[in-house]
């Protein structure tokens, strides 16, 4: 079989225009980025205010393992195959980091015959979004030093008099808002600055990987312009001496961060191997943050086709957590169906137990503890539940057959069917279209984990204990005085978003399978307070990734046709 940049490069596109079109867009609303991608204007949104919402789908899928389960090309092949049906379909994801892209996961395209094309373009820079996300996040890192430094150079009174500003006597050590690059760089994760003449005070900081900023959270999470300078001005980068939080309306960065970041706003619309639509927008990882596409995007696609197929980042613990608990609050939008995305060889991965003379449908029986999980995960939201099987070549008739009739036998299954999208694209996804279509057309009873009126430390149990299966918590002396901070000024009412390993159902990337009993250890908690949520660092968990022994940047060339290889 081609790879998938091969295929995306013999696909036969058409101009975006066309898509558009097909999908009730008018070519008013586009700024072209060449012939096969363009933004869309948010005054779209007015011109649809009456139209009724789609159905919508969210698109989640076991514990991660290092085979890959399919989730995207599972949204995207779905995708192709409701509309090889005949439904009106668009899908919506997220843009990839060229963190990943370089470090060990390749691009996020999907693949084989269910992929966004052309995918070099939706892989590398897209039309920018990221970039405006790194450079608005890093002007208010600038503003703060900046402040800081003339405060302190000056005195209070003398600032106040040479600026015309209110001092607001920045504590060097309480500056909270660290700088991004949108690169795996673990040798920016804790950096001093400020050395030299003129360049202090010397203090602590460090980088995250730009997926992991809060204007990435807020992005995704806006439903307009006004809306996002609003949360922007809500962001608190840093305490005064007397403890109060500096928030960047309060530094008077707030307008130029939004300023910077007023095009990002707008989605990119691509399309996917068969001409369906798909919008890109925002990028947040859903180990360390929210991790799903923006509203904005949603909000769009669901006034424009019969169904939308999403898609949360990781296992369910992650991104379909986090949707229903910190997404579906700012938007509004329950999904009507959840679709759980399975491979033989991800389950047989999870029988970690067995000795090394089971047999293979003995390791799959063994690891299938894992999707039980997620099933039952799923079904706590209230939503019907189908189980996709993405199929490899590697798998038995055997293998499918009892994976299948087990899925079935578990309580609140709407379905199961095998995808076989990556090597058939369209055609090998109708039946899973079919059955998904069907979910969505059945009651739905959706709800939310925990209420926002709920204790933080409620919260916090509530997603350990009936989220992961952990038995309690555990915080750190920090997380509790981070805890009472919060409590004091106000923001015990927030969502919560737990960092943890995308790995385990638990906090250790070990614990294969569906561990039980577990203690929760949350280190630490960062308040976002424009995005809406408290960040509860769990474990060992980076908010800057690290580059591997063999990263993936090794295969990543321009040959002699000046064509890109080696990307995945």
């Amino acid at each position: 079989m081609l790879s998938d940049i091969d295929i995306s490069r013999q696909a036969k596109l058409q101009p975006i225009d066309n898509i558009a079109a097909n999908l009730g867009i008018d070519s008013s609303e586009l700024t072209h980025f060449g012939p096969y991608k363009a933004k869309v204007d948010l005054k779209i949104k007015q011109r649809l205010s009456g139209h009724s919402d789609a159905k919508l789908v969210i698109v989640t899928a076991v514990t991660p393992t290092p085979f890959g389960e399919g989730k995207t090309v599972t949204t995207i092949g779905l995708t192709q195959g409701l509309q090889a049906i005949g439904k009106k379909a668009c899908a919506c994801i997220r843009q990839p980091s060229m963190g990943p892209v370089f470090g060990i996961k390749g691009g996020a395209a999907g693949g084989g015959f269910a992929q966004v094309v052309p995918m070099e373009a939706l892989n590398l820079h897209l039309t920018g979004d990221i970039h405006a996300v790194t450079s608005a996040h890093n002007l208010a890192a600038a503003a703060i030093d900046a402040r800081l430094f003339h405060e302190q150079r000056l005195g209070a009174e003398d600032f106040r008099l040479q600026s015309g500003l209110a001092p607001l006597n920045i504590d060097p050590e309480q500056i909270l808002w660290r700088r991004v690059v949108d690169q795996n760089e673990r040798s920016l994760r804790t950096i001093n600055v400020g050395y030299g003449d003129n360049n202090g005070p010397v203090h602590q900081s460090g980088f995250d990987i730009s997926a992991a900023s809060e204007l990435m959270a807020i992005l995704a999470l806006s439903r307009d312009l006004k809306d996002m300078r609003q949360r922007i001005g809500r962001i608190v980068l840093a305490k005064n001496f007397e403890g109060n939080y500096i928030t960047a309306e309060d530094l008077g960065v707030a307008g130029a961060m939004t300023v910077i970041m007023s095009d990002a706003i707008a989605p990119t619309l691509m399309q996917t191997l068969s001409g369906a639509p798909c919008f890109i927008h925002a990028g947040p990882f859903a180990n360390i943050a929210h991790g799903n596409s923006s509203i904005i995007a949603d909000d769009i696609a669901l006034k424009l086709a019969d169904i939308v197929v999403t898609e949360g980042g990781f296992g369910s613990d992650m991104g379909f957590e986090k949707y229903a608990n910190i997404k579906s609050r700012n938007s509004g939008k329950a999904p009507d169906a959840a679709v759980i995305v399975a491979t033989v060889r991800a389950l047989k991965s999870h029988a970690t137990h067995l000795g090394e003379q089971a047999s293979e449908l003995e390791k799959l029986q063994a690891g299938f503890v894992n999707l039980q999980w997620h099933i039952a995960n799923v079904r706590k939201y209230g939503v019907p539940v189908v189980v996709a099987i993405n199929r490899f070549h590697t798998d038995t008739s055997e293998e499918l057959n009892w994976l299948q009739s087990r899925v079935m036998e578990q309580p609140g299954v709407f379905g199961c069917e095998t995808s076989e999208a990556f090597a058939l694209g369209s055609v090998g996804a109708e039946k899973l279209a079919h059955l998904v279509f069907d979910a969505t057309q059945s009651p739905s009873q959706f709800k939310h984990l925990y209420d926002l009126e709920q204790s933080l430390e409620s919260k916090l149990m509530t997603i350990a204990e009936v989220g992961y299966g952990a038995s309690s918590i555990l915080l750190s002396d920090l997380a509790k005085q981070q805890l009472a901070d919060l409590k004091q000024h106000g923001f015990d009412n927030l969502a919560v978003c737990i960092a943890k390993t995308p790995l385990s159902i638990s906090h250790e990337p070990q614990q294969k399978g569906a561990p039980q009993g577990f203690e929760l250890p949350i280190v630490a908690l960062k308040l976002n307070a424009g995005a809406g949520f408290i960040t509860a660092l769990v474990g060992k968990v980076m908010t800057m990734p690290g580059l591997g022994i063999k990263p993936g940047y090794l295969n990543i060339d321009i040959n002699e046709e000046n064509q890109i290889v080696g990307l995945a």
